[in-house]
């Protein structure tokens, strides 16, 4: 079939303004053998089959696609830039195999690359970051230590979270599965009213937290789901509990311009802050 060649140089020239550097110089090796494979079947060798080339390019773009990072604030304050991602410039690349096709030669393919900008840069971030919506702040006992931990790392997943106008958050889909692979560990949890353990106990601090923050002008609470007996860090009837096969918490930013969510869990107490720009205003018409 085909393989990809891997060089170690740099592009003459960057990609786009933030001047991105690709260190690796791709190549697809093609024979004559294979690339004459790519014609359609029981027609004249001139037509090549687009269905082919199409899961050609795919299967290219998996291997050498790089998501992009957004930028973030670090623990001390400070900006960490984003980072640009790279995808295989399909049109380019098509191009490039169809004159290879029909050239009757043997050759290499430079594979043509793309950038894939991060949705949230530097400017973006210190923009939306002047003007606090809301906080919110609940306090646990640090010597339960596998809860105070799972707390934290639950802080640290929905941490620089922006959602865009009109977009809407969930905590499931930010923070993820709760699994041991992935650093959570047993602590108490609330099941069917009654005090159990299991894996990623106290996260439900962190949603209810947040909820506490979220709730006012400007943002809609899509799904909220309240404990079966109370809680002792929130005031009655202010939890949201959470579950990664049941009860999520998921709300909608009705404000014209992003909003960022700033958290974190250290020395006994669990903060939440809600930021957007000095621009913002709360959408007036009918949320969809």
């Amino acid at each position: 079939m085909w393989k990809i060649m891997m060089t170690m140089l740099i592009f003459s020239q960057p990609l786009h303004s933030n001047a991105l550097e690709v260190e690796e110089d791709l190549h697809i090796q093609l024979q004559r053998g294979e690339i004459s494979q790519y014609g359609m079947n029981y027609l004249d060798s001139l037509f090549i089959d687009q269905k082919k080339l199409e899961y050609l390019m795919n299967d290219l773009n998996k291997k050498i696609y790089k998501q992009p990072v957004n930028a973030k604030y670090a623990d001390n304050g400070a900006i960490i830039p984003e980072k640009p991602g790279i995808t295989l410039d399909r049109s380019e690349f098509e191009s490039l195999f169809k004159q290879l096709y029909y050239s009757n030669k043997d050759n290499d393919i430079k594979i043509p690359v793309a950038p894939v900008h991060a949705k949230v840069d530097s400017g973006l971030l210190q923009e939306i970051s002047v003007r606090e919506l809301g906080s919110y702040a609940t306090f646990y006992r640090e010597t339960n230590k596998e809860r105070s931990y799972n707390i934290a790392l639950a802080a640290e997943a929905i941490n620089n979270t922006v959602v865009f106008p009109g977009g809407t958050f969930s905590f499931n889909d930010t923070v993820g599965q709760r699994t041991p692979e992935r650093g959570y560990k047993k602590a108490p949890v609330i099941v069917r009213g009654e005090l159990s353990e299991d894996i990623g106990g106290g996260i439900c601090q962190v949603s209810s937290t947040l909820f506490n923050a979220v709730d006012l002008k400007g943002i809609q609470i899509i799904e909220r789901y309240a404990h079966s007996r109370r809680v002792p860090y929130v005031p009655s009837g202010r939890d949201a509990t959470v579950s990664w096969w049941g009860p999520d918490f998921v709300f909608k930013n009705l404000y014209n311009e992003p909003i960022l969510i700033r958290a974190k869990a250290v020395n006994g107490r669990m903060i939440v802050a809600i930021y957007t720009s000095e621009t913002a205003e709360y959408f007036t018409g009918k949320s969809k």
